[in-house]
């Protein structure tokens, strides 16, 4: 057996391993990365994040041709199949893969594929397709493994129309009716994929409302626009068994009801990858969603073995497991250290959602004196030139002071649009005020122009 020695060593290539390794890497370090699945990028280049939302800028081009008048003009409304639209988001994957390996290659970090087993506190060992074993030794190891779809034992996956999300990635047909169980993130992207290429979709939610940590003006936003197109919503549901036979899927609720559909999404919690690792070797623990456990530092209770991204559990974003494993190595690095947290959150429905900081019912909870600058994308010049008028722009401030505690939109972009918020929230003292939008001029037409309409409403709401 092969025995390599680093300082560092990386164990997965999503967007906390890759973070991780490359920053350790630019600071002199001997670095090594392993990742399980042919190809590096994790499972959010493969199964998450990249497929999904790649699938969905196809439909959304779908939606947007067949109702557009001018190009309803020349013809009928198109039609495409789901395999159709996934195997051309396809082409974003591979992009993403090369891109990544020559990362990997710049930064002269070793790439090893194969299945990470602990079998010290400092010791790996690496088993690839053929059986083959490579040791690899390292004074700081990080856990960058991500999670995968929960998969209970009562539902029977091998059916041939019972799919998780990642299994749906590999859909050879189009379902004319859909059941989705589980209303959170990424059942709700999911009821807006298959609604906009016209599956008749049953979204289930354990719940009494959709995504409930969102602003209620947001989450019914969502509800409505949902059910606009063709989404039936029931809340407070729970399955009591699932059935699959030749002709689709019956799902059996406990209140007694009885749904039928081609097929059957699971959409319901993820698990953290720790199963394989061998943690029992070295001392180590998960929590009973395969989660393990850190300090504020993103340390284990193991010192020099760290674990960052989807395996520690929340928020399991991309986004913030890029900067945890940045940080992470920041950390054994003796650089100066963030803990993430105030995060954005994006939802990347039909329309999409995103929101960074406080929202009404928590700012009403707490008793801060706050008021509402909102402003309506149908208002604006940019969304009636492309046709995106759905959605709106709600700043949350204070009415003293004026400092934003809040943003949260829905529409066109809304990822890209709560940014501009967020700078200004993060900015110290006074500087983080409402007024910046009255006293900066926006480039006219243009969606950022939404906060200098917002925050004239809000103004004058003040007495």
């Amino acid at each position: 057996m092969a025995v390599h020695n680093y300082d560092v060593v990386v164990i997965g290539t999503g967007p906390a391993g890759e973070s991780s390794a490359i920053n350790a890497a630019k600071h002199g370090k001997r670095v090594a990365v392993i990742e399980k699945q042919p190809a590096v990028g994790g499972n959010c280049t493969h199964w998450g994040t990249i497929p999904s939302k790649a699938l969905r800028h196809q439909v959304k081009q779908i939606m947007q041709f067949n109702t557009n008048r001018m190009f309803r003009d020349i013809g009928e409304p198109r039609w495409f199949s789901f395999p159709r639209v996934l195997e051309r988001s396809r082409a974003t994957i591979e992009q993403q893969v090369e891109m990544r390996t020559t990362f990997y290659a710049r930064n002269r970090i070793d790439v090893f594929f194969g299945v990470a087993r602990f079998k010290d506190e400092h010791t790996l060992v690496v088993r690839d397709n053929h059986e083959g074993a490579e040791e690899l030794i390292a004074q700081r190891i990080v856990v960058a493994t991500g999670s995968r779809p929960y998969r209970p034992g009562d539902v029977n996956f091998r059916h041939p129309r019972i799919y998780c999300s990642d299994t749906i990635l590999g859909v050879s047909h189009t379902p004319r009716t859909l059941i989705i169980y589980g209303a959170g993130v990424i059942g709700s992207e999911y009821a807006s994929i298959f609604s906009g290429l016209g599956v008749k979709v049953d979204l289930i939610d354990t719940r009494d409302r959709l995504l409930s940590f969102l602003d209620d003006e947001i989450s019914d936003a969502l509800s409505y626009h949902l059910r606009q197109h063709g989404v039936l919503v029931r809340h407070n549901e729970e399955y009591e068994r699932i059935e699959g036979d030749e002709a689709g899927v019956v799902v059996h609720l406990k209140s007694g009801k009885k749904l039928r559909a081609d097929a059957f999404l699971w959409a319901n919690g993820r698990t953290g990858n720790t199963d394989e690792l061998g943690l029992e070797n070295v001392g180590l623990e998960a929590n009973g969603r395969g989660q393990l456990p850190v300090d504020e530092h993103y340390r284990t209770m193991i010192p020099h073995i760290y674990a960052v991204g989807d395996v520690i559990g929340w928020p399991s974003l991309a986004s913030a497991a890029y900067d945890q494993g940045r940080s992470a190595s920041d950390d054994f690095l003796d650089e100066p250290f963030r803990f993430v947290e105030d995060i954005p959150t994006g939802i990347y429905t039909i329309p999409e959602i995103s929101s960074v900081g406080q929202s009404e019912r928590e700012l009403t909870e707490a008793k801060v004196p706050y008021e509402v600058a909102q402003a309506f994308f149908k208002d604006t010049a940019r969304a009636q030139i492309t046709g995106d008028t759905v959605g709106m722009l709600k700043i949350l401030f204070h009415r003293d002071s004026l400092e934003i505690l809040g943003i949260h939109c829905f529409g066109d972009q809304a990822s890209e649009i709560v940014h501009i918020g967020q700078a200004i929230m993060r900015q110290p003292g006074e500087a983080n005020s409402l007024k910046y939008f009255i006293t900066t001029t926006f480039n006219y037409p243009t969606m950022a122009e939404a906060y200098r309409v917002a925050a004239q409403n809000g103004l004058n709401r003040l007495f």
